[in-house]
């Protein structure tokens, strides 16, 4: 099966002035060579802890802005090299839904209005078939038709984001990329949420890439997930592999962090040390050294390629490679 978006190599290095200079400037590498496929009608995790690259991976993919290097292409066509009428076509197949509900809704105007800015965008239909195609997305996402004549801030945070996933289903677009999407509600309305996301995939046959720092959410949501340290992406497996099966000591931490809600099972606890090395000034090597409990020599100088140690389940680790291999 051939991916409907393909990531190859992609950095994005922002220049920060240095203190003592006006003239030399460092790079903060916040995406530092990431590629993975993206197929259709599967939900894609991207997990990390917070700085790693995610949210400016999630603005790459909407070409908010160009890239450094690297190149994504949708169905075969690299986004970065298309005309205005083949990008703003890309646009209208590929939405976000944000972190916070509110932020990302203009608080003057209406539902209507709201839901029926990408139509007006994109020249579709009069209004008065506007204004039906709105009044059918409210109720496909679970909100009554006479909310269309609401302001934003009359509802709570679970129904703004409702809102806000019915503006993005608006132009019957293939991708979803969800930043966070579920991380300001209260925990009871993410369930409801997530199970939104998952029941309009089904029925809509969305393609989504999710991008969370919550394992349970992406561990319950996503088909495959891929893992992301300062800025690279180190394990990208299928759901049940990854949280079954991980390889990568990051992943190993990470799943160990995930709280247990029984009180009487205890588990192991997570073996990180230190903090996230600065993307300004990363570490020589595997970026991930620093703090790894399994570190090697190799590790401090060698930067390891992503491997594959089995159908669609492939690392980036020097415990993987050569006479160090260990699957």
């Amino acid at each position: 099966m051939e991916p409907l978006i393909t990531v190859r190599n992609l950095k994005m290095h922002y220049p920060i002035k240095k203190v003592d200079s006006f003239t030399k400037y460092d790079l903060l590498k916040a995406v530092d060579g990431i590629s993975f496929d993206l197929f259709e009608g599967e939900t894609l995790g991207l997990v990390g802890e917070s700085g790693c690259g995610k949210s400016t991976t999630r603005k790459l993919l909407l070409n908010v802005e160009p890239p450094t290097s690297g190149e994504v292409c949708y169905r075969g066509d690299n986004i970065y090299e298309m005309d205005p009428t083949a990008l703003k076509e890309y646009r209208r197949n590929v939405q976000a839904v944000y972190q916070d509900p509110y932020s990302s809704l203009n608080p003057k105007w209406k539902v209507l209005k709201l839901v029926s800015e990408p139509l007006i965008i994109h020249k579709i239909g009069n209004r008065k078939s506007r204004e039906e195609k709105v009044r059918e997305l409210l109720s496909l996402v679970g909100l009554r038709e006479q909310y269309i004549d609401s302001f934003a801030h009359e509802f709570s945070g679970g129904q703004r984001q409702r809102i806000s996933i019915a503006r993005a289903l608006a132009l019957d677009p293939q991708v979803i990329i969800a930043d966070e999407p579920v991380s300001a509600l209260d925990v009871s309305i993410q369930a409801q949420v997530i199970n939104l996301f998952k029941d309009l995939k089904d029925r809509l046959n969305l393609t989504y890439i999710f991008i969370s720092h919550d394992l349970n959410v992406v561990k319950h949501i996503s088909d495959r997930v891929a893992v992301m340290y300062l800025g690279k992406i180190v394990e990208i497996a299928s759901g049940d592999n990854l949280f079954d099966y991980p390889k990568h000591p990051y992943t190993k931490a990470l799943i160990k962090s995930i709280p247990v809600a029984d009180p009487e099972e205890k588990t192991a606890a997570a073996v990180l040390r230190g903090e996230i090395p600065s993307p300004i000034d990363p570490p020589p090597g595997c970026a991930f050294h620093t703090r790894c409990p399994e570190i090697m020599d190799k590790c401090r100088v060698i930067s390891p390629d992503m491997i594959n140690l089995s159908v669609g389940h492939q690392v980036a680790c020097h415990l993987y490679t050569g006479d160090n291999k260990n699957v």
